[in-house]
C-alpha cells in the first residue's frame, strides 16, 4: 500500500486549509505535530514522510524499510540527511520560493519599525505622552531614514532578490555577497568583494542564504566588530547563521544599534536565550513564512511534489 505519514501538519495547516487534495493521492495519516521519537512507530509502514521541521536521520532512516520519498514542508531541507537519503535511493523534495514574498515584506517591516518605532508611538499616545507633553510632536527615539543607506545583504536568491528590489525603492543603496558575478546581478545592485567589504561598508546587514557547514557561525563576534557603530542587523534565514551570544553581546555593548530575527538556532529558544534580553532586539516567532497566501502555495506545491513521485516523474528534488 502506497501510504503517506505527514509528521508534523500544523503549522502550515493549523485547520484553514484542506488535506482533501493529498488523501486524494493516497491513504495518508496526518499528525499536527511530531517528535524525532514518534517517526519510527508512526512511519513504520510508510512509502512517503512529509516533514517541515522533524529530523530524518541516517539511523531513522535504517529503521524505515518501506521508506522512498521524503517531502519537506519547507524552502530549507537541512532535517534531512541528504547523503544519506540519496545512497539509499530515496527521493528528497522541498517548496522552493513559496514564501518569497512574505518573508522579504517582513524583512523589511522589521527595518522599517526599528527606524521609526509606530508600535512604540501607538502605545505612547494612548498613553498620553503626545497629549501632556506641551507640543505639537512627540519624539523620544531616534528616527532613522533609510535614503541614501546601504543595505547588505548575505545571499542573494530569491528572497534576497525580492528585498533588494523593495530597498531599492526606498532609495537605498544595495550590495549583495553573491557568487553571481557582476554582470549577472540586477540593475542597481553592488557585488561585494567579500563578507568582510560587505560588513565594512553596510548600515544594514540582512541574511538570506541557506544553512550549511560553510555558513554556520558566519557573522560572529570578530565579523559584528567589522560592521560600522550603529549598524543594523536582520536575520529572517536560519538562526545558526549568526553565533547568537556574540549578537547579544554586540547590542548591549551598543556597537549594534538594533537587530530583529525571525529565527533561532534552537526553536523554540530557551527562556535564558541571550537575545530574549538584549537591548534593541526585535524577535517574531519563526513567522515569516507562514502568511495564509504562502500556506496556500506551500500546499499547493507539496501536492504537486507527491503527485509527481507517485507518477514517477519527481520535481523539486534536493538530492
Amino acid at each position: 500500500m502506497r501510504k503517506i505519514v505527514i509528521l508534523d501538519g500544523y503549522a502550515g495547516n493549523p485547520g484553514d486549509l484542506s488535506w482533501e487534495p493529498m488523501k486524494a493521492l493516497a491513504p495518508c495519516d496526518i499528525y499536527d505535530k511530531g517528535t524525532v521519537a514518534t517517526v519510527i512507530e508512526r512511519c513504520k509502514d510508510a512509502e512517503m514522510i512529509l516533514t517541515n521541521k522533524v529530523a530524518i536521520s541516517a539511523e531513522t532512516m535504517a529503521q524505515l524499510p518501506e521508506l522512498k520519498y521524503i517531502g519537506v514542508m519547507a524552502t530549507g531541507f537541512n532535517i534531512v540527511d541528504i547523503a544519506e537519503a540519496k545512497r539509499r535511493g530515496i527521493v528528497v523534495t522541498n517548496v522552493p520560493a513559496y514564501s518569497t514574498d512574505s518573508v522579504a515584506q517582513l524583512t523589511i517591516a522589521h527595518l522599517l519599525n526599528i527606524c521609526w518605532q509606530p508600535q512604540h508611538y501607538t502605545d505612547e499616545a494612548r498613553a498620553l505622552k503626545w497629549t501632556y507633553c506641551g507640543d505639537f510632536t512627540y519624539v523620544n527615539t531616534p528616527l532613522i531614514e533609510m535614503s541614501g543607506k546601504q543595505l547588505g545583504i548575505v545571499g542573494l536568491g530569491q528572497i534576497g532578490n525580492a528585498v533588494a528590489r523593495i530597498a531599492l525603492a526606498m532609495n537605498m543603496r544595495v550590495m549583495a555577497l553573491t557568487s553571481k558575478s557582476a554582470d549577472q546581478l540586477p540593475e542597481g545592485i553592488m557585488k561585494a568583494e567579500n563578507l568582510e567589504h560587505l560588513l565594512r561598508t553596510s548600515d544594514v546587514l540582512t541574511m538570506h542564504c541557506p544553512l550549511n557547514d560553510d555558513t554556520r557561525g558566519m557573522i560572529n563576534a570578530e565579523r559584528l566588530a567589522m560592521m560600522k557603530k550603529g549598524s543594523i542587523v536582520l536575520n529572517l534565514a536560519r538562526g545558526a547563521l549568526i553565533v547568537e551570544q556574540d549578537l547579544a553581546d554586540a547590542l548591549n555593548s551598543g556597537h549594534l544599534f538594533a537587530a530583529a530575527v525571525d529565527c533561532s538556532t534552537i526553536e523554540p529558544p530557551k527562556p535564558d536565550h541571550p537575545l530574549l534580553t538584549a537591548r534593541n532586539c526585535y524577535i517574531t516567532p519563526h513567522l515569516a513564512w507562514a502568511s495564509y497566501e504562502a500556506r496556500v502555495r506551500l500546499m499547493d506545491v507539496i501536492t504537486r511534489n507527491v503527485a509527481a513521485y507517485l507518477d514517477g516523474n519527481p520535481i523539486n528534488v534536493v538530492n
